[in-house]
């Protein structure tokens, strides 16, 4: 796993609302992909913003309330995208070994990737991503697609 959070998805109840607010602040909303998502460039990383109940669809949770680590719907989720889909069940594997718990492993995502979640050892929430439409650099940093 390299060093790097490639996005930081907030779950939000409000869409539009919440994208108005980052807007309003100053942030420029990608203008390619807006169905149901708002993301923004942050430098070298990518803030999203997305439906609480469809994060935690999404995740596996649906909203449960929790009864163990990571059970519960998340606010925050961080990403690391990987440079190729096979990285993604790797990663994974990795997280699990150093004690972390798969919470979705390694699949195909609705979007097109490949994506897999695992909880940390204090239950927070990471998504592991291969999209080919958000390319890496050589460094690691991460671009939407303009």
């Amino acid at each position: 796993m390299e060093p790097r959070i490639s996005i930081v998805t907030l779950a939000v109840d409000d869409l539009d609302r919440a994208a108005g607010f980052y807007e309003a602040v100053g942030l420029k909303r990608n203008g390619k992909i807006t169905e149901g998502v708002a993301f923004f460039q942050m430098g070298e990383m990518i803030l999203a913003l997305w439906p609480r109940n469809e994060l935690a669809a999404d995740v596996g949770n649906d909203n449960r309330t929790p009864s163990g680590v990571g059970d519960c719907a998340p606010s925050v989720t961080l990403v690391y995208n990987t440079r190729s889909e096979g990285e993604v069940g790797h990663t994974l594997d990795l997280a699990e070994k150093a004690g972390g718990r798969i919470v979705k492993p390694a699949q195909r995502a609705f979007w097109g990737g490949v994506q897999g979640y695992f909880a940390d050892t204090e239950g927070n929430l990471w998504e592991v991503a291969h999209n080919p439409d958000f390319p890496l650099d050589a460094e690691g940093r991460i671009s939407l697609p303009e």
